[in-house]
């Protein structure tokens, strides 16, 4: 690994923080707004390099998942939002049981060690079909981690069965989820939440729900959609926070930042990011979260080969093989909806990194021709 010492840029607002990330020193809300700001993105991008390193070395996570979205009907109407249909609208669809079962079982031929399980906000399913998705979904994938439900769809199912969400997490945690995803999380500002996701649960309730689930033993990721009405000031608030909430339950185990896709939404209007705009999150995501273990550059958002210079910016995390992805594909990604193991691993050497499969807890997943070993 380069010293820091090395570190050379014209920006003269880098030195001071330069000299933080060397002495191992906490980042201020000040010093990220700094980096927002700045255009030196090869500074940006070393800094944060020179933490990723320090962490993780050469080492790239990535696991083989799929994607199973057992409905798109969906109550809300966020404008951000292309997945999401009415329940009466043309291309809206609610998976029977069976069908998502079956849903599971297709794809590739090599084992899975996730399912990533997320949907609309149905306003007629009971509350026991997903406890019926995830007893079936355990006892026909025993070995399968369930990552599954947003704390948006965690406080609407709470919110349908009349339950506390407490309660609601820990039937959900005995019907066989095993951690939750990070969305839902969007933008905590409630300027910019009342634009873009009006419907959903506010920041705060996000908030309080990740750290409900993590008091209960319940690991989540945590995301942030970024580049459509926000400003940095909002990108600061929400990172902020989300550190804050990890130093009090350490429940987080990664963090995603989120390109938004403004195609096929209420605010196509707006411009898609650039690569520059992609990358300076990724780097500035690992700088200012120095207590999130992991920072993943999302290939199906960020494209396979910005994600691949990700792993030079700060990111040590490609996700996984994903099979199907449906929200952003809504939404206009262009990516492909899934890749193989061997292509992620192809991704990843040809970064000059190290490729290291996992499963949704971080632990080595060791292959052979007949079984799949997790490190316990």
């Amino acid at each position: 690994m380069a010293s820091v010492h090395d570190f050379q840029s014209n920006d003269p607002d880098l030195q001071p923080i330069r000299e933080k990330v060397e002495a191992g020193e906490r980042l201020s809300s000040e010093d990220a707004l700094l980096l927002y700001r700045s255009d030196d993105i090869l500074g940006l991008g070393w800094l944060a390099n020179y933490v990723r390193e320090r962490l993780h070395g050469d080492k790239t996570y990535f696991n083989v998942n799929r994607h199973i979205n057992p409905t798109n009907v969906c109550i809300a109407a966020c404008r951000l939002c292309a997945f999401g249909r009415k329940k009466d609208a043309p291309g809206a669809y609610t998976m029977a049981l069976e069908e998502a079962f079956q849903a599971a079982r297709s794809g590739y031929s090599e084992a899975v060690t996730e399912f990533h399980i997320v949907g609309g906000l149905h306003p007629d399913l009971p509350f026991q079909y997903f406890l019926d998705l995830l007893a079936g979904l355990k006892a026909r994938f025993p070995e399968v981690h369930l990552k599954a439900f947003t704390m948006v769809e965690v406080a609407y199912l709470a919110k349908r069965a009349k339950l506390s969400i407490a309660e609601t997490l820990v039937r959900l945690k005995n019907a066989g989820v095993d951690s939750l995803p990070g969305g839902g999380a969007e933008i905590f500002a409630e300027r910019v939440r009342h634009i873009i996701c009006d419907h959903k649960i506010d920041g705060q309730q996000w908030l309080d729900t990740a750290r409900l689930a993590h008091q209960l033993g319940l690991k989540s990721n945590a995301t942030m959609l970024y580049g459509h009405v926000e400003n940095d000031e909002d990108r600061v608030d929400h990172l902020m926070k989300l550190r804050a909430l990890q130093d009090e339950t350490g429940g987080f185990q990664a963090f995603i930042p989120l390109a938004f896709h403004p195609d096929n939404t209420a605010l196509e209007h707006l411009p898609k990011t650039t690569g520059i705009v992609d990358l300076k999150q990724i780097a500035i995501s690992r700088l200012l979260l120095d207590n999130f273990a992991h920072i993943k550059a999302y290939w199906q958002m960020l494209t396979p080969k910005i994600a691949q210079i990700a792993l030079r910016f700060g990111a040590d995390d490609l996700d996984g093989t994903v099979i199907e992805e449906k929200i952003y594909h809504d939404a206009g990604a262009t990516t492909p909806q899934g890749l193989r193991r061997q292509g992620l691993i192809h991704l990843i050497e040809q970064a000059g990194r190290r490729p290291v499969e996992r499963d949704t807890l971080y632990r080595p997943v060791t292959r052979n021709q007949t079984s799949v070993t997790v490190a316990v």
